[in-house]
């Protein structure tokens, strides 16, 4: 799995958040979670395989937001306890 992190100018409130997750959402098909915060000035994608960054830049793009800076790291599901 990945993580992908993406800066995104613009978004003011939740609805903005909202905007951008559904946009990321029917951009790319092997999303597991999406999460963007206002505050932070980003959104944080996790994903099976890596992304299009092409078809994400442009998907939020669309939606009429900025973006800045993308990276992707290989991410591994926090264990609880290591019970998990």
């Amino acid at each position: 799995m990945y993580k992908t992190t993406v800066e995104v100018g613009g978004m003011a409130c939740g609805m903005c958040e909202a905007h951008v997750n559904d946009a990321v959402r029917k951009a790319l098909g092997n999303v597991k979670k999406v999460s963007s915060s206002h505050s932070k000035k980003r959104t944080e994608i996790i994903s099976d395989a890596p992304v299009d960054e092409d078809k994400l830049r442009k998907a939020i793009t669309d939606t009429g937001y900025d973006v800045g800076k993308i990276s992707s790291v290989p991410y591994e599901k926090k264990r609880l306890f290591g019970l998990f």
